[in-house]
């Protein structure tokens, strides 16, 4: 049987995407929701429309019993969790320095961490006992490249991409490996409620691709890290951007 692959934040954009080209690609998965249950279903439909498997599972990945529930529901299903594709947005507001408070600063880091860590708590007992996992978290350039506004995304996710090569020290001797993902803004649902079309349309044009990322190009390289064929590969970031940022 197929791998089992759990991925929070499955309803739309890259999280949709990369529950499709996982199932394609012979993996069972759950598509993780916390209020979008049609959209979630409806990615659920498209997996079995394909031949794939697919259920979908509510739970806010910063509530602990939720977490829970959803990993344990899993392994009642399909016995046990191989891969988790941490993909959830986590809200931010878009603010300057200046006009920042610490409680938007606080609250951002606190849910983006607190995240990570139960979703990561929740599967790694079962991947050490087998010996093997897969764990895969998107990221984004701007832990690492500041862009204006951006300070409380910037910030919290720069300190989640640290979490998780500790995290991919700590867990290699068992099999498992733990790597970030990094797509430049991406064309979907999420930049535009975000962004002014202007903005939008200013940052395809300034890639050096001329265009926004795909989610489904996004989900392939997610894929990868996802597969056995990653498995010397752990504790690193691939960019997904175009050529946009260089390092």
């Amino acid at each position: 049987m197929g791998r089992v692959a759990v991925i929070t934040g499955a309803s739309r954009g890259i999280g949709a995407a990369t529950a499709l080209v996982l199932a394609e690609r012979g993996f069972r998965v759950v598509v993780n929701y916390r209020s979008s249950a049609e959209e979630a279903h409806e990615v659920v439909r498209a997996v079995s429309a394909a031949g794939g498997e697919a259920v979908a599972i509510r739970a806010d990945v910063t509530a602990p019993d939720d977490v829970a529930a959803m990993v344990d529901e899993t392994n009642e299903k399909w016995g046990r969790v191989d891969v988790l594709v941490h993909n959830a947005l986590i809200p931010y507001d878009v603010t300057s320095f200046a006009d920042l408070s610490w409680e938007q600063l606080r609250g951002k880091l606190d849910r983006e961490l607190y995240a990570a860590f139960l979703v990561t708590k929740a599967v790694v007992p079962g991947m050490i006992s087998r010996s093997y996992g897969r764990l895969v978290y998107l990221t984004t350039v701007l832990s690492r490249r500041p862009r204006d506004g951006m300070i409380t995304v910037g910030t919290a996710k720069a300190a989640m991409d640290q979490f998780v090569r500790y995290v991919a020290l700590e867990l290699a001797p068992n099999g498992i490996t733990a790597n970030l993902v990094s797509p430049a803004t991406v064309a979907d649902s999420t930049a535009n409620a975000l962004l002014e079309a202007g903005e939008v349309r200013q940052l395809g044009a300034t890639n050096p691709m001329g265009r926004l990322v795909r989610p489904d190009e996004v989900a392939k390289t997610v894929a990868f890290l996802a597969s056995e064929d990653s498995g010397f590969t752990t504790g690193h970031c691939l960019e997904v951007n175009g050529g946009l940022a260089m390092d």
